[in-house]
Order: C-alpha cells, then sequence, then structure tokens
C-alpha cells in the first residue's frame, strides 16, 4: 500500500507501533521509535523487459533504476546518480562485483573490491553520501552509533570519516575481530571517529546498541541514528548486486539461486527483496557458521539464542539476527502484532516458536546449511587446490554451503557471495592452504599505523556516558 496523502512510498515499522515516514526519515531514523525495523510499505516491482536491460550497463546505472522507486521523491534523480557514481568510483575494479567461476554451475561474486575490502563497503559508501546529501539540506548534525562483528565498523568508518556534521562511534567484541579488522577500525585519525572496545561478544555490542536507540531521552539528546543493517538503506543498497548478478547468467530468462554467508542476515534479506521485486531467485540458502542459530530456525521452527562461539569466519559470530525481524513480518503477512509477540517471547526467554503457516512461508524461499569450522578449512584447501583460487573463511562457508545445495539440484546456476578479501584473515587462510595472502597496499599501509580506541566494560550506561561526552550534537546551542 502506498500512503494516500502524496502517493509517494512511505516506511513502516515491524511493530506497527510507529507513524509512516518518507524514506529520508527513515534512513535518518535507523530503528523505529517502537524498537522495530523499518520497511517500505511496498515493494516496487521491476518487469521482465526491465530486467532483461540491465544486461551490459555499468553498475551505477542499474543501481540508479533499482533504488530510485524507493526514495519517494526525497532524492532526485541527477543528485542519485552523482552519488552513485562517486561511490563506486571508490572500488578498484571497473565491474565493481565481478563473478568469477569456481566449479560447474557454482559461480562466486566477489563484493570485496572496495576500501576496506568487505561487502559493507557497496552498501556504506552509498549510504554516507545519501546521509550527507538529506543533513546539508536539511542543516543537521547526527551521531552514527554502530555495532559491529569486524566488518561493518570498517566499512562506516571509511565511508563516513572527516565527514563534519556527522560524529562516528563503533563498538566491537574486544579480542573477537582478525587483527586486520581492529586496524581498520582503530587506526582512522579522523576527529569525528570514536572507537570502542566492548569487553563482550557482538551480541552484546548490538543489545546495546538497541537499548541505546530505544532510551528515547538519550537517542534525541545526541541526535542518534545507525548504520548497521537495522538500517533499510544499508539493506536498499544491497539488493542491486542480486541483480546485476543474476542478469550476468541469463536472468530473467532463467532462475538463479544464492548461497549467502549470514550473520545478522541482512545480505540474504537483500535477495529475498530482489525476488519479491521480480527477480526469479529459485531459491536463497542461508549459509552459517558453528553459531547456526539461523540453521536450527528453518529446520526446526525454534528461534533458541544459545552462547556465541568464537570461529574463524568472527563476522558471523552472531546469536540474535536482527534483520530476521523483517523477514518474520513478511511470513506474518505483515502482521505487526505477531511480529511484537516474537519478539517479546526472544526477550523474556531467549526463543520463540515459528508459527506453522510462517515456517512454512520461510521454508518457501529459503534452505539453509551450516558448516564447522573443519568444514570451512576443507573447503578454503578444496577449492584453492582445485582452481587456484584463495578464499576467506566467510566465503568460505558460503561456497561450502553452495556445494550442498547444488548436489540436490545441479541445474540451476548457483552464486556463492564472497563478502571479504582472503588477506582480512591471513591466520585462517595460512592454516587451510600453507600460503599467506598478501596485502593489498592500502590494508598493509594501517599494519603500521597508530591505534586509537578505548576498552569499556559491557554496561549500556558507561557506553552512553562516554559517548555523550564526544558527540558534538549534544553540545551544539540550543
Amino acid at each position: 500500500m502506498i500512503c494516500e496523502q502524496d502517493g509517494a512510498l512511505h516506511y513502516i515499522s515491524t511493530r506497527g507501533e510507529t507513524p509512516p515516514l518518507s524514506f529520508s526519515e527513515a534512513m535518518l531514523a535507523g530503528l523505529a521509535r517502537d524498537g522495530g525495523l523499518y520497511v517500505p510499505q511496498t515493494y516496487p516491482a521491476l518487469t521482465r523487459d526491465e530486467i532483461a536491460g540491465f544486461a551490459g550497463r555499468p553498475y551505477a546505472s542499474v543501481a540508479q533504476a533499482v533504488i530510485a522507486p524507493y526514495l519517494g521523491g526525497d532524492i532526485d534523480a541527477r543528485s542519485l546518480a552523482a552519488m552513485l557514481e562517486a561511490a563506486y568510483a571508490t572500488f578498484d575494479h571497473a565491474a565493481v562485483t565481478p563473478l568469477v567461476q569456481l566449479d560447474d554451475n557454482l559461480f562466486f561474486l566477489e563484493l570485496f573490491h572496495g576500501p576496506t575490502f568487505a561487502f559493507k563497503d557497496l552498501a556504506m559508501q552509498l549510504l554516507a553520501r545519501m546521509m550527507d546529501h538529506v543533513l546539508h539540506a536539511r542543516d543537521q548534525r547526527l551521531t552514527i552509533v554502530g555495532a559491529t562483528s569486524g566488518d561493518t565498523g570498517a566499512a562506516a568508518i571509511e565511508a563516513f570519516k572527516g565527514r563534519d556534521n556527522i560524529d562516528v562511534f563503533i563498538l566491537y567484541p574486544h579480542k573477537r575481530v582478525s587483527d586486520v579488522q581492529r586496524r581498520q577500525m582503530t587506526t582512522a585519525p579522523e576527529g569525528n571517529i570514536d572507537v570502542i572496545a566492548l569487553e563482550g561478544t557482538f551480541d552484546d555490542a548490538q543489545a546495546i546498541l538497541k537499548a541505546l536507540f530505544n532510551d528515547k531521552i538519550f537517542r534525541d539528546d545526541v541526535g542518534l541514528t545507525g548504520v548497521n543493517s537495522i538500517n533499510w538503506a544499508r539493506v536498499l543498497a544491497q539488493i542491486v548486486y542480486y541483480f546485476v548478478s543474476a542478469v550476468a547468467l541469463g536472468s530473467p530468462h532463467r532462475p538463479v539461486s544464492f548461497a549467502v554467508p549470514t550473520g545478522n542476515f541482512g545480505d540474504i534479506l537483500a535477495g529475498y527483496i530482489a525476488k519479491r521485486m521480480g527477480l526469479p531467485v529459485e531459491r536463497l540458502i542461508v549459509a552459517t557458521n558453528e553459531n547456526d542459530i539461523l540453521a536450527r530456525t528453518l529446520a526446526t521452527g525454534r528461534y533458541e539464542v544459545r552462547g556465541v562461539m568464537p570461529t574463524q569466519s568472527p563476522s558471523m559470530d552472531i546469536q540474535i539476527s536482527s534483520n530476521f525481524e523483517r523477514l518474520l513480518f513478511e511470513a506474518a503477512h505483515r502482521d505487526a502484532g505477531a511480529v511484537r509477540n516474537y519478539m517479546a517471547r526472544l526477550k523474556q526467554s531467549g526463543a520463540f516458536d515459528l508459527a506453522k503457516s510462517d515456517l512454512a512461508a520461510i521454508r518457501a524461499d529459503f534452505d539453509a546449511a551450516a558448516v564447522d569450522e573443519p568444514a570451512t578449512r576443507d573447503e578454503i584447501a578444496r577449492t584453492y587446490r582445485e582452481t587456484g583460487y584463495v578464499l576467506d573463511p566467510h566465503s568460505a562457508v558460503g561456497v561450502s554451503a553452495a556445494r550442498k545445495a547444488l548436489a540436490k539440484n545441479p541445474a540451476t546456476p548457483m552464486i556463492a557471495l564472497g563478502t571479504a578479501h582472503p588477506a582480512k584473515f591471513p591466520d585462517a587462510v595460512l592454516q587451510a592452504t600453507g600460503i599467506k595472502p598478501a596485502l593489498p597496499a592500502r590494508l598493509a599501509a594501517i599494519m603500521q599505523g597508530r591505534e586509537r580506541f578505548d576498552v569499556l566494560v559491557n554496561d549500556q550506561t558507561i557506553v552512553a556516558d562516554y559517548i555523550r561526552a564526544r558527540a558534538r550534537a549534544t553540545r551544539l546551542p540550543a
């Protein structure tokens, strides 16, 4: 449904207790004030001819066609085009997201050619430019607080550093990210960047982030917004590469499937939305490491939080997958009351059981596979042995799950998403292959940089006080 007042697309909360917002308002808000996540009131559809017409077009041109219908006129076409060109000019491959073939009908989508060598750059580089555009138009300042299991923080810092109307605070789990991931965050010298090493897990950091959003006084005092994948604009930007890669393999004239290394569920949710828009996606494979809550949920119908297990793919060491709430909303036929009930049970007991109809709706589009530590190493070794191609451990989880799915249905092309450059996880690659991947020049430079971060205990009040003391938005004249 479209908001009747002006015909523009608006955004509603998955929990149904806040009024609809425009695209810009939803982007700047991040999380809805009722604790829910924003989703569009409808998913714009693309025709088969429009999708077929993406063949051979530059990445930024496809992005314009996919993204523009969601903006509701908030950003004009010329400004959006300029932002897209600037965002993807930061990538070191002309195709932005090139495809590599690894095996019969198995393709690998390289999403790590951006400035921080992780797939988060594809959304973050655009998000920073869109936020900057809107904030300047409104003469407004905001404070970004983000939680990261490794790559989101680096991508956010790279995209937002030095911007004079935004302060950035990134929380990451202390001693639970790779050295390269940590240094990508902690060596930024810009004054609008603060990095917090939280004594806890990513789920602890994400819980504090959500609590800060739910503290309405704090939220208003510091002008709080978020750039985690709770922010709809992040998911929106990720929809694009599903279309680009599928069309490269013949869509819409034939279906494709995707295997996605998954932690917070935002990346694979973008594939689901691409399908809702008309892309012929046969199956979406949720690929998890040993923190397998999503695989267990699809297998049993019970979403149950367990302890986080550190693995060689730390960006996926997550138990509470925030974006799963958006899928629940769709599976429950947009029944916000059902979502509120699920989330209340999760908060109270750390678990909930899906209604049979909701589980059936999810299973209609998704399969899942959990890939343990030995299998991850085996996949890195196998791919290197058979093709000479080096996978990072997160991507290896996706490729391993893709092979399992292909064994059941070898006829449909399978695209595994490559989420990070292997040089970001050299120890894991060395253990599996005997080689240590060379650091790209941009990564090598940060290994010599001076680090700057603060270690804080896992306490919401302490984190909030730290941010209040440093956020410039709290010190603006009334």
